[in-house]
C-alpha cells in the first residue's frame, strides 16, 4: 500500500482534538484555524469510511468507531514521537506524555505523596498514572510500561523485578485489646478478617502463612471484604479485624502503634513488584527515569531487589 501522508496529518489532527477536548483548542495547539481542523477530520472521516467525532457547539467526543480507531492508532503515534526523540539526538532528554498502567495499592500508598518530586524534577514531562486491576495490551492501550504486583503474566513483555517486599498480618491495638492475638496460623480462622478482593481474579486473595519452607493455608470466614487498599488499612485501624497487608508503604503504620503485627514468625511471604515493558528495541529516557525515581522512593521502605531486565 503506497505511503498517504495525508491519513497520518489526518490522525494527528485527530488526536489533538482528543487531547485538547474542542475543536478551538486543537486550533490553537496545531497552528490552524478551527475550520481547518473541522476540514482535516472530515477528510480523515472520508479516508476511513466512518464518522469519527460527534461535534456539538461546545465539545466533541468520539463515536464507538472513532474510540475503536483511536485505540489502535494512538500507540503508533507515540511510537513515532520516541523514534524521532532517539534519531534527533536526544535520546537522554526526559519529556514527553508518560502512560503507566499502575497497581492500585502501589499508586495510592506510594507513589501518590511522591510524584510531585518527579514532576518537578523532570518539568517537560506529563505524567498518566493509570490504576488497572491488569496490565493488558500495554502497546494497545497506550501505555509506556506497567507496574504491578506478583509474578509477571506470559506474554511480549520486558520485565524488570524492582523489588520483593513481606506479606505481613495484622491488627489494631483496640481489636488485640477486645479479641486476643492468634498465636498460630490456624487460629486466625477464629478471628474477625477483612478480606481483599482482587478484581484481576474475580476472588478474594488466599489466606497463607510462611515460615522458612512451611506454607500454612488458612481458610476464613470474613464479614468484611474490600477491593480498594486505603478502606483495608483505615477498617483495619478501626478495629474492624485482622488483615493481611503489603510491609512495603505500611510499615510506619506499625512503627507507629496504629497497628500491630501478628505471627512475625510465619512472615516470610513476599510478593515482586515488576515493571512491564512493551517489547520495544529501546527504553525512551521517560521511562529510565521513573523507574530511577520508583527505585529510589522505595529504597527505604522496603527491602528491595533490583534486578537486570530481561524477555519474560
Amino acid at each position: 500500500m503506497p505511503y498517504d501522508g495525508r491519513l497520518l496529518a489526518g490522525v494527528t489532527v485527530l488526536a489533538a482534538v482528543v487531547e485538547a477536548g474542542t475543536l478551538s483548542r486543537a486550533a490553537v495547539a496545531l497552528g490552524l484555524t478551527a475550520s481547518g481542523v473541522s476540514r482535516a477530520i472530515s477528510r480523515l472521516e472520508a479516508r476511513v469510511g466512518v464518522r469519527l467525532l460527534e461535534r456539538t457547539t461546545r465539545s466533541v467526543r468520539l463515536t464507538d468507531e472513532g474510540r475503536r480507531f483511536f485505540d489502535r492508532v494512538s500507540p503508533l503515534l507515540a511510537g513515532i514521537e520516541d523514534a524521532a526523540v532517539e534519531a534527533s539526538g536526544s535520546k537522554g532528554v526526559v519529556r514527553g506524555r508518560l502512560r503507566v498502567n499502575v497497581d492500585p495499592f502501589f499508586s495510592r500508598v506510594v507513589l501518590a505523596a511522591e510524584v510531585a518530586r518527579f514532576l518537578a524534577r523532570y518539568p517537560e514531562v506529563s505524567l498518566d498514572l493509570i490504576m488497572r486491576d491488569a496490565p493488558g495490551d500495554l502497546v494497545a492501550d497506550g501505555f509506556d510500561l506497567a507496574l504491578r504486583f506478583g509474578d509477571p503474566p506470559a506474554g511480549g513483555f520486558v520485565t524488570r523485578k524492582l523489588l520483593e517486599t513481606r506479606v505481613l498480618t495484622v491488627a489494631s491495638p483496640a481489636y488485640i485489646a477486645a479479641h486476643g492475638r492468634p498465636r498460630h496460623p490456624a487460629e486466625v480462622a477464629d478471628h474477625a478478617c477483612i478480606d481483599f478482593y482482587e478484581a484481576a481474579s474475580g476472588r478474594p486473595f488466599e489466606w497463607e502463612f510462611h515460615r522458612g519452607s512451611e506454607v500454612a493455608p488458612v481458610k476464613v470466614a470474613a464479614r468484611l471484604m474490600v477491593s480498594d487498599s486505603g478502606a483495608l488499612l483505615e477498617a483495619c485501624e478501626a478495629g474492624a479485624g485482622v488483615a493481611q497487608i503489603f510491609d512495603l508503604g505500611t510499615r510506619h503504620l506499625i512503627e507507629a502503634g496504629r497497628l500491630v503485627q501478628l505471627l512475625p514468625d510465619w512472615s516470610d511471604e513476599v510478593f515482586p513488584l515488576y515493571a512491564l515493558y512493551p517489547a520495544r528495541h529501546y527504553r525512551p529516557a521517560k521511562v529510565r527515569a521513573f523507574i530511577d525515581f520508583c527505585l529510589a522512593v522505595i529504597g527505604p521502605r522496603a527491602q528491595s531487589f533490583t534486578g537486570p531486565e530481561g524477555k519474560d
